[in-house]
């Protein structure tokens, strides 16, 4: 947002509260949540001006003008705009400009980006292009330097390499706001230096560590993560894990997207264990475009909040001031209040929540869920695009997983590839069943079980069970076209009929993801997709569903 600093226009901002110069925009008769303070006040005028606000009092007639756009509240509540304290544009599978369109009818009017995903495509020209498209839009866009690319150095090969020397660079740019979430923790807690030099680069800079402990282990290895400096951590599932990061220092974010439900388990900190609410924050860390069109964004995080048992402006704190205060913005966004940026949110119903106008920057961007103003799509450049690169046409057999040899007929698999069955001999005879690991999908959270099952054997080839709910997956490399497929089993989708998705949205690497009943169905997928130039592509029974065909962009 292209937004004149405060010192710019104090001169200003004073002469309108004065009532010596008339304000731009006054809102009048509504109903102020001062999210300092804890109030709801009544009978309040706010008075903008150069999309900063002016006045805010009962009473702003001396700040009207001729010119004065007059707004009647019609004593409806007049909340900040809301902010999105974590998340990656990429999830939506839409460029910034247009993730913006969607989420403003929602009220969310600032964002606080994590662009890791182009980054692993990219590398720092991918994230400089979603920098300088975010300056460009009408609302708030902060953006956070990607920490770990690769997230998993040794285990992965993405298609770019970000260090410390990118990363103090990113520092100098105007819209960084801080590190990205720091998911290598090993790294940290032992000492890994390229990891403490990209930490140490932040640290000079004077901006935030984002956090990312995604382990139940709360002890020494915890501990040490703590120290080495990332200041808020959004991988939290249980209670306890939101009570150790309030109670070392740590700002707990609470995260509700698509995938990701941990709002309601943690908040019972504040609810039960009465901790202060201060130090707590909502984000939405990924959501999908459908979840965006059909359900909301930081309004959906704050009604669920609300629904799991915290007061109203309990919870518009936590999406507001809260974030504000963490990133070092309490002077600029998060509250209705003199010299903030004009972020205002005009609702009926506070529980409810329904987005009824949204104000950024003092001008009016959306009404009744309705967005009012022109927002010109972003041209990317042609390096940004036709980044999945396969290096051949991929055929059934490339998802094959070949048994490995038994004792004799029926026994359990023997030998093989470790990292799917397990066993001992090598005897000619192929086997009947086989015993495997499988990762098990846990609905709505990050984290996976390791699982075990028998599964059919045909043709010396192990196959898929849906009876058992255990399907193939495969990684199929799409950064340097080796043509390379990595293949298992997984467990939880659900799927009953001879199908396969694929899709190159998928954290944090992003390579080809490839899930299915189907062997054929897979090669298809994989195919469409290296078309395409990557998103998500569903086929069944050998037919590509039209309703699952989304091309992106990277």
């Amino acid at each position: 947002m292209n937004q004149k600093p405060w010192s710019e226009l104090s001169q200003s901002l004073v002469a309108v509260a004065m009532g010596r110069q008339p304000a731009d925009l006054v809102i009048c008769n509504g109903r102020w949540v001062n999210v300092h303070s804890g109030e709801i006040l009544p009978g309040t005028d706010v008075a903008i001006y150069g999309g900063r606000v002016a006045f805010v009092g009962p009473n702003a007639s001396h700040c009207i003008g001729p010119n004065t756009r007059i707004i009647e509240a019609k004593q409806r509540y007049l909340v900040p705009g809301l902010c999105d304290a974590h998340m990656h544009v990429e999830s939506g599978m839409v460029t910034v400009t247009e993730f913006a369109r969607a989420v403003i009818p929602h009220g969310t009017t600032s964002m606080f980006i994590d662009p890791h995903e182009i980054a692993n495509v990219l590398g720092l020209p991918g994230v400089r292009l979603m920098h300088d498209e975010a300056a460009t839009l009408p609302i708030n866009i902060f953006v956070e330097m990607p920490s770990c690319v690769p997230s998993a150095p040794g285990l992965e090969t993405p298609g770019a390499s970000i260090g410390p020397e990118e990363v103090a660079e990113a520092m100098t740019w105007p819209g960084i706001i801080g590190l990205g979430e720091m998911m290598n923790f090993p790294g940290v807690f032992t000492g890994d230096d390229r990891m403490h030099a990209e930490m140490a680069a932040t640290m000079r800079a004077g901006k935030v560590i984002g956090g990312h402990y995604a382990a139940p282990d709360l002890g020494r290895p915890f501990h040490g993560y703590v120290a080495g400096g990332a200041a808020d951590d959004h991988e939290g599932t249980r209670v306890e894990d939101a009570v150790a990061r309030v109670r070392q220092g740590m700002r707990a974010m609470l995260r509700y997207g698509s995938a990701w439900h941990d709002v309601a388990a943690q908040i019972k900190a504040v609810t039960e264990l009465g901790l202060d609410s201060r130090n707590f924050i909502l984000c939405t860390d990924d959501s999908h475009s459908g979840t965006l069109v059909g359900e909301g964004h930081m309004d959906r995080v704050v009604r669920h909040a609300i629904a799991g048992g915290l007061r109203p402006m309990t919870a518009i704190q936590m999406a507001t001031l809260n974030t504000a205060q963490h990133f070092g913005l309490e002077r600029e966004i998060g509250s209705i209040t003199p010299g903030r940026r004009a972020d205002i949110v005009i609702t009926s119903d506070l529980a409810a929540l329904p987005i009824e106008m949204v104000i950024a920057g003092g001008e009016v961007l959306a009404e009744k869920g309705r967005i009012l103003i022109d927002i010109p799509p972003y041209s990317y450049p042609d390096f940004a695009l036709g980044t999945v690169r396969l290096g051949k046409q991929l055929q059934a057999s490339a998802f094959d997983v070949s048994a490995p040899e038994s004792r004799g007929a029926g026994e359990r698999g023997s030998g093989g590839d470790k990292s799917v069955a397990d066993g001992g001999s090598s005897s000619p005879l192929p086997p009947r069943s086989c015993r495997v690991r499988v990762i098990g999908v846990v609905e709505n959270q990050a984290p996976t079980k390791a699982l075990e099952a028998t599964l059919p054997v045909v043709d010396g080839l192990i196959q898929p069970d849906t009876v058992q709910d255990v399907c193939r997956i495969a990684l199929v490399e799409r950064h340097r076209a080796t043509g390379g497929v990595v293949n298992g089993f997984v467990g939880g989708f659900g799927f009953n009929v001879p199908c396969a998705v694929a899709s190159t949205v998928a954290h944090d690497s992003h390579h080809m993801i490839v899930v299915g009943t189907d062997a054929a169905d897979m090669a298809r997928a994989a195919n469409r997709l290296g078309e395409v130039g990557g998103g998500v592509v569903v086929f069944k029974e050998g037919r590509r569903s039209p309703w699952w065909n989304c091309p992106s962009p990277g």
